[in-house]
């Protein structure tokens, strides 16, 4: 009985151990992809030269595996100010409503800017992690052109 006891007092005390072990395991596989997490950036929408809303984003740069990742991950501050200046030339607004950017056109711009700033053959892809957030969705002016939304009459 007492080495039955003690038995489950080691491995009550030995789980933490274990699965502290496990979530440093974990956490060092995510570390060594070959990407470079951009930090969330809010880009602008812009109507006229007046700003409307804004939109919150995080972009992930995949890169090939002939990259050199610890590099270009020291460069994440050129990449984050080369997507927001690039936004404010040319905003990434969405035709439909001023609550969505365009993720084609921000990929496009964004793949042209990484790889001015990498060097040709280090950038495979953009792409976005999670949806975009924008600051406002509720009383924003219906964008120039849109048709006005249906809706049925109260009842």
């Amino acid at each position: 009985m007492r080495a039955f006891l003690a038995g489950l007092i080691c491995l009550a005390l030995a789980t933490p151990v274990l699965a502290a072990e496990a979530k440093k395991d974990g956490k060092d596989k995510k570390s060594d992809g070959n990407y470079v997490n951009i930090s969330p950036v809010a880009l602008p929408i812009l109507e006229g030269g007046q700003i409307i809303n804004y939109v919150f984003v995080t972009v992930k740069l995949n890169l090939k595996p002939s990259a050199n990742v610890s590099a270009l991950r020291d460069r994440e501050p050129y990449f984050r100010d080369a997507l927001v200046h690039t936004a404010w030339r040319q905003p990434f607004n969405d035709p439909t409503s001023y609550a969505k950017i365009d993720v084609g056109a921000l990929k496009s711009r964004m793949m042209t800017e990484a790889t001015r700033i990498a060097g040709a053959g280090s950038i495979a892809s953009v792409e976005l992690v999670g949806e975009p957030q924008p600051k406002r969705v509720s009383g924003l002016p219906r964008p120039r052109g849109s048709a006005p939304v249906e809706r049925a009459p109260i009842p």
